[in-house]
């Protein structure tokens, strides 16, 4: 029995077209968020950098008359040997703090004391030496991550690391790392 080839027409192309397009507009709505679809949430800092200030063997560092807009989104104060990430046990004393600037560039404030290049290597994404920084009188390491995007500030001192990093420029490291105080 031979088969007759109809001729296509009009509607089985648009039939077609319907069938490629359809999932396509789905996709797109579903993928297409705006940012209000996941609000950052804040976090309230002052109570972790009390708890922090008084058990920490050094001077925990936080930021003082920070510019409005800045959102605190991220806060840890994990003692040496409490679970941290997987549940394992922290390896240093660590003091966190994150912020989204008014432009949503994070800027993330890590601090620990020990194993300090380990945390170094982490958070400046194994960033190589890029020259030096003085801030408020205080030399910091400048570090830059392989793609030159996450820029890195590394200050040690004999009881603690701290480490300023974000994708911005050292311009505004250094000005988030001048309101640094351990007041």
């Amino acid at each position: 029995m031979a088969r007759t080839k109809r001729e296509s027409t009009a509607g089985d192309l648009i039939r077609s077209l319907a069938l490629i397009l359809i999932p396509l507009v789905v996709i797109t709505i579903i993928f297409t968020r705006t940012p209000d679809d996941h609000p950052v949430k804040e976090v309230d800092w002052t109570p972790v950098l009390a708890k922090a200030r008084k058990e920490a063997p050094f001077a925990v560092l936080a930021p003082e008359n920070l510019p409005n807009g800045w959102r605190a989104t991220r806060v840890n104060w994990v003692p040496q040997g409490e679970p941290y990430l997987n549940g394992d046990a922290s390896p240093r004393n660590l003091w966190q703090l994150g912020f989204l600037t008014p432009d949503e560039a994070f800027i993330d404030l890590n601090q620990g004391d020990v194993r300090p290049q380990e945390m170094v290597d982490q958070q400046s994404r194994e960033g190589t030496a890029d020259g030096s920084s003085v801030v408020a009188g205080k030399t910091w390491q400048r570090l830059i991550s392989s793609d030159g995007r996450t820029r890195s500030l590394v200050l040690t001192s004999s009881d603690s690391t701290v480490v300023v990093t974000a994708d911005l420029p050292y311009e505004a490291l250094e000005a988030y790392a001048s309101t640094l105080s351990s007041a």
